[in-house]
């Protein structure tokens, strides 16, 4: 079994919907080109995600990364609104917080975007077959579902369910590998929050979601996992860093991947 990059997903304006690329650029801070690059944020200057407000939920969104588009699609109509990123964002901005009921702004970040990490802003990696196992875990969840539950930017195919969690070691340590010619640095299992628990497009929460994922997780742990990081078993796909050397790189579907001990 040969592993190698099976997705690309972008997120370009943070808890809105994901977009599949072919392939992306490293910046400078390690994150992908793009990725996050955009966020709302509300009068207290919090991100406006799935965390704080689930009606973000309801906002459906489609990006053209080349012609700097994005399309928001609103709850109870079939009406869509096209905004330009970088010439009408108080449009935008004003769109949308009239959706929420109120005020926000957006806010770019073009060398690191938003993450939640920003200690390790680099891609986040899971396996398709991680995707499959933990959707089999509840009743209704496919893998589509799962992987947008998840929001994960690199999926990785070839290889057995939780293959990525051979990719940490112990805390403080790296685990080196390469997706193409691009060095990547492994460094924890991505502690989940309240949002994989809801549906990705109602925001409908799945009874016992936390619980059953922990219960299943610990029992399907491979023997060859590091578990000293995890302090609860909440915990999938993997944070990463990206050496500065690495600026400017690009990553590509099909690219291989190879882990240096």
């Amino acid at each position: 079994m040969i592993p190698y990059l099976a997705k690309i997903l972008l997120y370009p304006i943070k808890s809105l919907d994901g977009v599949e690329v072919e392939k992306a650029t490293i910046l400078s801070s390690g994150a992908l080109q793009y990725d996050r690059e955009f966020a709302f944020i509300d009068t207290q200057n919090r991100f406006v995600n799935g965390k704080r407000y689930p009606k973000i939920h309801l906002l459906r969104s489609e990006f053209s990364l080349e012609k700097r588009l994005v399309r928001l699609k609103f709850p109870g109509g079939n009406a869509e609104q096209v905004f330009h990123l970088d010439q009408e964002r108080p449009v935008l901005a004003a769109v949308v917080s009239d959706f929420l009921g109120f005020p926000v702004q957006l806010q770019q970040n073009t060398t690191m975007g938003f993450p939640d990490d920003t200690n390790s802003p680099g891609a986040t990696v899971i396996s398709t077959a991680t995707l499959t196992e933990v959707a089999s875990w509840f009743s209704g969840i496919n893998v589509d579902e799962m992987r947008r539950r998840m929001r994960a930017n690199i999926e990785i195919d070839g290889i057995p369910a939780f293959w990525e969690d051979s990719l940490f070691a112990a805390s403080g340590e790296t685990v080196s590998f390469t997706v193409g010619d691009v060095q990547f640095l492994a460094i924890n299992p991505c502690q989940r929050c309240v949002v994989p628990t809801r549906d990705s497009y109602s925001g409908e929460v799945y009874p016992n979601f936390q619980k059953i994922f922990g219960q299943k997780r610990q029992a399907t742990m491979p023997t060859y996992v590091n578990t000293a990081q995890f302090n609860h078993f909440y915990r999938l796909s993997v944070n990463t860093r990206v050496p500065v050397a690495e600026t400017g790189k690009i990553i590509t579907l099909g690219n291989s991947i190879e882990i240096y001990q």
